[in-house]
């Protein structure tokens, strides 16, 4: 594998990983990566029953599907078979379905390989659950991102608010409490920080305060 240089982000659902992507991207004048929203594209085109399928069913649908990158920074855009993949994926329950057929050895494959595709082509700062431990793991900058499920809970519901979802607090707990527990304990790739990752707690930080800490890490190891 030959990538070209890679910043990787990995995180739980909730964590801010997202808007910190794409504001580190913006200043790095790179392209950014949304693994999360290749899981939740897969989940959503196939609709509910998905992780019902078989595993051949799923290696088959994955093989229909091309991913591509539009764009730098804030303004990167991932492509699916040529269409521009919006926001109508963003559910909590497209979430929930995309986390159980993640969990397929099949289909972690398949985008992996598409994911390694993109960052042999271009420099990328690449944000998910196993950036920067399976995909990328020779990433030149590693970051792993957390913060409680009540806080991240909170920062969820005003999310899906501003959507105009209604969804109350603890059952939103619940949920993102339930989304952690497959993504932590599942056989393949589990959700975990690379040995050679800077932890940064987002609990008690705003956005611009943990950027300027990824910022610093860079600048203090020669830039990206």
């Amino acid at each position: 594998m030959n990538f070209l240089p890679v910043v990787t982000i990995d995180g739980p659902a909730g964590v801010g990983k997202t808007t910190l992507a794409a504001r580190l991207a913006e200043k790095l004048s790179i392209a950014r990566l949304d693994t999360g929203a290749m899981f939740r594209n897969l989940a959503f085109k196939l609709g509910p029953g998905a992780e019902h399928l078989t595993e051949e069913e799923l290696r088959g649908h994955c093989a229909k599907l091309a991913f591509n990158l539009a764009g730098s920074g804030a303004h990167t855009r991932l492509l699916c078979n040529g269409q521009v993949v919006g926001e109508e994926m963003r559910s909590e329950e497209v979430g929930m379905r995309a986390s159980r057929i993640a969990t397929v050895p099949a289909v972690r494959d398949a985008l992996k390989a598409a994911q390694r595709a993109i960052g042999e082509r271009i420099p990328l700062l690449a944000e998910g659950r196993d950036m920067g431990t399976v995909v990328f793991p020779d990433a030149r900058f590693k970051f792993f991102l957390d913060a409680t499920a009540q806080v991240r809970a909170r920062r969820r519901l005003l999310d899906l608010e501003k959507r105009g979802e209604i969804v109350d607090l603890p059952t939103l707990t619940k949920q993102i409490q339930k989304r952690d527990e497959m993504d932590r304990n599942r056989a393949t790739a589990p959700l975990c920080a690379a040995a050679d990752a800077l932890i940064v707690d987002t609990s008690n930080r705003d956005i611009d305060s943990v950027l300027g800490v990824l910022l610093l890490h860079i600048e203090a190891g020669g830039g990206a």
